[in-house]
């Protein structure tokens, strides 16, 4: 059972959902990014999503950008990123970290490279956000084959006849994306977003997260109630990029995890 699992039947037990967070590793640089990773279990984060920054995210809004710049720019790497791992690791051995970024990085570092020292840092999942199904030998199924859950993206535009080409080697959890478009962007409507998570899980026994355009712990709430947790992303890393210290950001996170404990 890997961790991600082992986190959603320890949750599904206590009769609560799950409470996911994503920074940008190395933002505003390496120390105060690692100072914010390691306090994410202690605000009740119960997932750890690690932003791996890359040069062109193009499914980012300019919040996730500009912390990808940042992060960039203080010197932030593939291996720096995996060393935050390594140091949670130290402390934490049960909160899964799933790296979320693109494939360029990887590819450049080497599929099986990257793949055995991902898997020696602590590393539990990857969402690649530009590799779709139709590339699953590249890396999804070599992740599956290491241990590594590889988790798929569905937006409102997958369709009833694309879902189970998304779902089909996807595992850990399915990522929904509420909004279309860019990451913090439109705010997420519970109300919508319901249908489309009950249309998912009807075709996956996977626990379905939803995230993008959740900003308040209300919201969190709110979404966490119609799916079996959310993720929190933009909100959290604005906070990071105007200066705030990582006690007030990890006070932030503390207030958008009970939300989502409440939801």
């Amino acid at each position: 059972m890997s961790r991600i699992d082992a986190k959603f039947a320890e949750l599904k037990a206590a009769g609560k959902k799950a409470f996911v967070a994503y920074v940008m590793a190395g933002d505003t640089d390496y120390d105060t990014g690692l100072e914010v990773v390691k306090g994410l279990p202690g605000a009740g984060v119960d997932i750890i999503e690690l932003g791996l920054p890359f040069t062109d995210p193009m499914a980012d809004g300019a919040t996730i950008q500009l912390a990808g710049q940042r992060a960039l720019e203080a010197g932030q790497d593939l291996p720096k990123t995996l060393d935050y791992a390594r140091e949670l690791r130290k402390t934490d051995d049960t909160t899964p970290i799933v790296l979320m970024g693109y494939y360029n990085p990887i590819y450049s570092r080497g599929v099986d490279r990257f793949l055995a020292e991902a898997k020696e840092a602590g590393i539990d999942g990857l969402i690649v956000v530009d590799l779709p199904p139709e590339e699953d030998v590249e890396l999804c199924i070599p992740a599956q084959k290491a241990g590594i859950n590889f988790i798929r993206l569905a937006t409102p535009t997958t369709d009833d006849k694309r879902l189970p080409k998304v779902l089909q080697n996807t595992s850990g959890f399915v990522y929904y994306v509420s909004v279309t478009g860019i990451t913090g962007a439109a705010a997420a409507q519970a109300g919508e977003v319901a249908p489309e998570v009950a249309r998912i899980k009807a075709q996956t026994d996977l626990p379905v997260i939803v995230g993008f355009g959740i900003k308040t712990p209300e919201a969190a709430e709110a979404i966490a109630s119609i799916a079996d947790g959310a993720v929190v992303g933009s909100a959290i890393v604005e906070r990071i990029g105007a200066g705030e210290s990582a006690a007030d950001v990890l006070a932030f996170v503390k207030s958008l995890a009970d939300g989502a404990h409440r939801g």
